[in-house]
């Protein structure tokens, strides 16, 4: 008798293994280079997804989701009719409830689709005149703002300036007074003096020119931050924290300059140091492209074919 319960459960087996395979077998025979794409960008989709909220407060909120997965599942399988009922209702409106929740992260995703820019990537070197203006314009403004944040430090005033990166900020721009100016060390030291009018509000630099002063920013939402930091700080923590800007405080307090980015503060550094961290994320290899550009290149190469 229990010869025959074994090779039944062989027999069982034997046949569901043969049928996995026969499944595997027909699915890939029909297997096309549009099942893969279709294939690859969902793995995409998901790695970006979890690049996105990573270190991110909606790493709770899908925590706080997967429980709620896990006590569904439970209650079904146990058949609790009335907490089945609850959750099966609350899951009707899961889609609506995960846009809800997610919102900042949706957005924050969807700008950076929306913000990508292929003349900036340089494909197929398309690196036109225009561009090099652009970045030597943007290479003078960190040399101005470095210049003024080290004069407006030595006299202890204030100063909270915003460089725009790859994210608009169009809304904060518009709780501001228009400027478009080209950055100069004097022009930020007179908007950040003290009894002027627009020196509490923030200052944004778009391309390289101050779009805006005066500006609203939006405060940290982590209480875990030092109670030392004042309004300035915070505003540029939480702006850093929505966008890609990098924000540079001078402090008024004590006149130590920091810079915010991606939620991060670093303090207390200097002008140099400063313009080095402006230049590397603002620019990045931009900078090296300009010093060499097209020109010097064939500058370059006919100087060699001189030196033959």
């Amino acid at each position: 008798m229990a010869g025959l319960t074994l090779l039944s459960i062989a027999d069982t087996f034997q046949s569901t293994v043969g049928e996995f395979f026969n499944q595997l077998w027909l699915a890939l025979q029909g297997f096309g280079f549009s099942d893969f794409l279709d294939i690859l960008l969902v793995a995409f989709i998901v790695y970006q997804a979890i690049k996105l909220i990573r270190e991110t407060r909606a790493v709770q909120l899908m925590k706080g989701i997967f429980i709620l997965v896990v006590v569904y599942l439970l209650v079904t399988w146990f058949q609790m009719e009335a907490m089945s009922y609850i959750l099966s209702t609350l899951f009707d409106f899961a889609l609506i409830a995960v846009i809800v929740l997610f919102q900042p992260e949706i957005r924050h995703a969807l700008e950076s689709v929306g913000r990508k820019n292929l003349m900036r990537l340089g494909i197929f070197g398309l690196r036109g005149d225009q561009q090099l203006k652009d970045i030597e314009r943007a290479r003078d403004a960190i040399i101005a703002v470095s210049r003024a944040c080290a004069d407006m430090s030595g006299k202890k005033v204030g100063a909270l300036i915003v460089f725009e990166k790859e994210t608009l900020l169009g809304e904060i721009i518009k709780t501001g007074t228009g400027v478009n100016a080209d950055v100069t060390e004097e022009l930020v030291g007179n908007i950040f003096y003290k009894g002027a009018p627009l020196h509490d509000g923030a200052m944004v630099i778009r391309d390289g020119r101050i779009c805006a002063a005066g500006c609203i920013l939006p405060l940290t939402s982590n209480n875990s931050i030092s109670s030392a930091l004042g309004t300035r700080h915070r505003a540029a923590l939480g702006v850093s924290e929505q966008c890609d800007a990098m924000v540079v405080v001078v402090s008024e307090e004590t006149g130590a300059i920091s810079i915010a980015c991606r939620g991060i503060l670093m303090r207390s550094i200097t002008s140099s140091q400063l313009r080095q961290k402006l230049t590397e994320y603002i620019l990045g290899d931009a900078e090296k492209l300009y010093e060499q550009s097209f020109f010097d290149r064939v500058k370059g190469s006919l100087k060699g074919r001189g030196r033959k």
